[in-house]
């Protein structure tokens, strides 16, 4: 699964009109066991987008299901998006199933640190634009939205918004880093230090 390295991003808009939708509804905790991040999207949002608990017959109602939005990469939310437990699986579900962008007037801490990590801009903006983007996308039904993280703008059609991301979470989606990927870009650093310290402590060197 693809964790990010985008700077501008062009998608088809899914608007989600919901107030605190939790980590449980994005991906209910009976999908959790699955140990890597691959094939979490096919259970996104699964108690919204399927009418039995084996997730064969997709509900017709829910937009995820109709045509033109399949293959939607930005999601439109209420405000606190993202509640709930600190599971990083739900991420791992919203990236998996395509999305790269969320857009909602705020989100929950624990889930906002976890989307930078997995190549998921989490694009704040006020209630009314929210509400401007949704009509937008409702008159506007399978046209593209498009995610600046250049310049920190949103654009739909001829109106723009600007946004403010803080620059590790832009670094982290630019350039597609997780922790293990940043720590890596320290290895000679590491190493010096690992060599000074043995020099200096080496009584703490354990000899089997």
């Amino acid at each position: 699964m693809s964790i990010g390295n985008w700077t501008i991003h062009t998608g088809v808009a899914v608007t989600i009109p919901r107030e605190d939708i939790d980590t449980d509804q994005i991906l209910p905790k009976q999908f959790m066991k699955l140990i890597e991040k691959n094939g979490f999207g096919k259970h996104l949002f699964h108690d919204w987008r399927y009418l039995n608990l084996e997730g064969t017959i997709p509900n017709p109602e829910f937009i995820l299901n109709q045509e033109g939005f399949k293959n939607a990469s930005v999601l439109i939310a209420g405000k606190n998006f993202g509640c709930g437990s600190s599971r990083e699986h739900a991420p791992w579900a919203l990236s998996d199933f395509g999305f790269r962008a969320i857009l909602a007037p705020s989100f929950a801490d624990i889930f906002s640190i976890n989307s930078a990590k997995n190549g998921i801009a989490l694009v704040r903006l006020k209630e009314e634009e929210i509400q401007y983007l949704n009509d937008w996308v409702s008159k506007n039904s399978g046209s593209p939205i498009r995610i600046n993280l250049e310049n920190l703008e949103v654009q739909a059609g001829d109106q723009s918004f600007p946004f403010y991301l803080d620059s590790a979470s832009v670094n982290r989606i630019r350039n597609g880093r997780d922790e293990i990927d940043i720590t890596l870009k320290h290895t000679k650093e590491i190493l010096k230090f690992e060599l000074i310290r043995k020099n200096e402590k080496s009584f703490l060197e354990v000899h089997w």
